[in-house]
Parts: structure tokens; sequence; C-alpha cells
């Protein structure tokens, strides 16, 4: 069985090992997958700026250029030549990332050389905050050992089919990855036709509900649920629409806000404005706010 399985791992990384990049170098690194002719897949968090640095697996170095970042997502499109290197063999419709399925994570930490260990999956429909702290769903947990720099690596199913992107560890042997499902490749669609997403922004600083209950129980004022308003950025739509620090928002569109994960979902879906409800001091306003 232990034969099997190293058989497995090598035929894999002797396969698809090529099509797996580095990013970085001294000072941080990471890795990345050719998806397609010219592109490279990897995590936002490794690129910073209008080009990165691509190494191939024979060490030739690329200046790549970015294509297309979606930060929430922790995900970002570079253009390379990738000299006709064969993209991973990449089929959503028919993934399945259910419990014990067995995986293989690839790696190529800043160019360093290939790595590839296998494991299972020991979790699915995970979420997980992207670099600005919005939860994001559709990720899996599994046990394929990553070393410093995997993250945007691919992790791949026996065959050499994608199943996910590493993203972050999770400590004591687990990581993340998000799921290559239907909906991260029409994501990557939209990235590489010049589709950049802009969420909306507020532009301010939020304290978590017991923040909030524990400074204004201290100040006397009365008990509210919300999320407190530490900051209020200068120029800002919540500037511009009468939000102030201390301010307690309680309710978006008229659905209360009971966190951040609340007030996100509710931006998300919303127009070219959204209601904001909240309490000043012991005043109840209600602002709108307007977005560009």
């Amino acid at each position: 069985m232990l034969t099997e399985i190293g058989e497995a791992i090598g035929q894999v990384a002797a396969t698809i090992g090529g099509s797996v990049v580095g990013l970085g170098g001294h000072w941080g690194m990471g890795s990345g997958l050719v998806i397609e002719e010219g592109v490279v897949l990897t995590n936002a968090h490794n690129v910073s700026g209008p080009t990165a640095r691509v190494v191939f697996d024979d060490g030739r170095i690329e200046e790549a250029a970015t294509i297309g970042v979606e930060v929430d997502r922790d995900l970002a499109l570079l253009g390379v030549d990738t000299r006709q290197l064969t993209p991973l063999r990449w089929e959503p419709e028919t993934l399945g990332v259910e419990i014990g399925k067995p995986v293989i994570g690839l790696a190529n930490p800043g160019g360093r050389g290939l790595r590839a260990t296998i494991g299972f999956v020991s979790a699915g429909e995970r979420s997980f905050r992207g670099p600005r702290g919005r939860r994001i769903t559709g990720g899996f947990e599994h046990t394929a050992l990553a070393p410093a720099g995997s993250s945007g690596g691919p992790v791949v199913d026996p065959d050499g089919s994608l199943v996910g992107i590493n993203t972050r560890r999770l400590g004591r042997g687990f990581y993340l990855a998000q799921t290559a499902d239907t909906g991260l490749r029409d994501l990557i669609s939209s990235l590489r036709r010049g589709d950049q997403p802009q969420p909306r922004r507020l532009g301010i600083g939020l304290a978590p509900a017991e923040v909030a209950r524990r400074l204004r129980r201290s100040m006397g004022l009365d008990d509210v649920p919300g999320l407190l308003v530490r900051l209020v950025e200068g120029g800002s739509p919540a500037e511009a629409s009468g939000v102030r620090e201390g301010d307690v928002l309680v309710t978006a569109d008229g659905v209360p806000i009971g966190d951040v994960d609340d007030l996100h979902q509710i931006l998300a879906s919303a127009g070219d404005s959204v209601d904001i409800g909240l309490v000043r001091v012991n005043e109840h306003l209600m602002v709108t706010i307007r977005f560009p």
C-alpha cells in the first residue's frame, strides 16, 4: 500500500509538477499554478503591485503582469509566458470534496523546488476570512502537509485533477483550501475578462457588539445591540452621510446587524445606497450612505 501511495504521488508530480510555479523571493514566497496558456493563478497575498516574480520548475524566472485581483477571496491572476506548459485538468462540474477523499498538495515555495505531499479531506464547507476581514464560504480542510510558501499552490486528486487552491495553514497539520468549484471558475473567468469586483465600502472601522455594550454601560448609556464605529475615514461614503466615531450601527436596510458578517452580507446585495439605523448617545437616527 505504501508503495502504491508513493507511486501515485510521484506520478502526479511528474505529470503536472512543471505547471506548479513559485512566487516571490527572499522576503516572501508563495506558489501558483498554470490554469491556461499564459495564465497563472495564485493567492492575492502573494502579489503586490502590477507585476510579480514567477519562477518555473526548470529555474526560468519571468516577470508576470497582474491581470486581476480579488482581494476578499485572496486570489490573483497573472499573465506570463508559460511556454506551452500543460494547464492542470479542472473539471468543476464533476468535482466532489467529501470527507476522506485522498488529495495531493503541490507547491513550489518561492521557486525553491517542487513539493508534493498526500493527505485527506478532513472537513468540507469551511469558511475563512479574506485579507479585508470578509467571511468567505467555499473552502475545505485537508491534511496534506504544506511547507511555508505553499499558499496559492494546487490541491489535486490522485488522478491529477484540480480540487482546490491552498490558502492558509490552520495549525496542527490542517490546511485550508478554496474549493475549485464552478463558482471559483466563474470568478476567475470574470477576472480574466477584466471585470474587477468592487465591494461596497462604508469607510469605517468597527468594534464587535460586546465592545459597544461594555463601552456604553461604562458611560451610563442605554444598552443597544450593534457595532461600534471606532473610526471614520476622511472622504468616505460614511463620512459624507454623517456617521461619526462612537455611533452604534444597529440596522442596515432594515435588517438588524448582529456582527460584521451580517453587515458584509447586506452590503453585498446593496444597490447604490444603504440605509443605516444607528444610535448616537441615546438618540436613534437614520442615515443613507451612498456609494460612488
